[in-house]
């Protein structure tokens, strides 16, 4: 199964959708972290004033190494922005920090795709790791059973990137509206938002549709077999 140019073929668009994507939010991340926000604010200080000014408390903002590591956890409602946005006050800074501030007003509003989102992550986490295991050993000994078991876990982290979308494309639309509105960002500085924004969501179509392409092969591959 994993020497089988079949599996390239079908996943090269979205080897090449990825690393277009990757590309693409590097270049906007890099650009636009040396363009100084107009508010002088830093990414913790704009995602304090977006909490704020929708009375959400008990949010802790901290600061996490890496690059592009800023995520927001709801099960300790922590907002982690990294480093390069934390401190930064630059347009990048900004957009990044008020995305992640849109998952916690997300998780406030008990907001449908992210409450299946996180209902979907164990099972997505462990399914995907084991649906693996079960496909390759069903591969081996010739048993369809296990092949389409392997499948239909695999199909779970299929669906918690499919649900992903939504939520982070609600997020970015939370971010755009909330920065000016706030008179977090001038005018001149929201095309460099969104850039940033926009970039950063083709990650997340990427990963959708690597996930599907992937399935899409494994259920070619168990067909083929059971007409063998």
């Amino acid at each position: 199964m994993f020497f089988d140019p079949l599996y390239f073929v079908f996943l090269a668009p979205a080897l090449i959708l990825s690393l277009w994507a990757q590309i693409k939010v590097k270049r906007a991340v890099k650009r636009y972290s040396k363009v100084a926000s107009s508010s002088g604010m830093t990414g913790a200080q704009v995602a304090q004033a977006i909490l704020d000014a929708n009375g959400i408390g008990g949010v802790r903002i901290e600061a996490v190494s890496g690059n592009l590591t800023d995520h927001y956890d709801p099960s300790q409602r922590v907002l982690r922005l990294s480093e390069t946005v934390y401190g930064s006050r630059s347009v990048t800074a900004a957009g990044i920090a008020a995305h992640e501030v849109g998952h916690a007003l997300q998780h406030a509003e008990s907001y449908g795709p992210l409450v299946l989102r996180q209902t979907l992550a164990p099972a997505a986490s462990w399914g995907s790791n084991l649906s693996w295991i079960l496909m390759l050993i069903g591969f081996f000994m010739e048993s369809t059973g296990m092949i389409w078991g392997g499948i239909a876990l695999f199909s779970v982290a299929v669906l918690f990137t499919l649900v992903t979308l939504p939520v982070e494309f609600d997020a970015s639309k939370r971010a755009r509206d909330v920065l000016p509105r706030l008179g977090l960002v001038a005018d001149s500085d929201r095309l460099g938002v969104i850039k940033v924004l926009n970039a950063a969501a083709m990650t997340y179509v990427a990963a959708a549709a690597t996930a599907i392409l992937q399935l899409l092969y494994f259920v070619l591959r168990a067909t083929a077999g059971s007409r063998d």
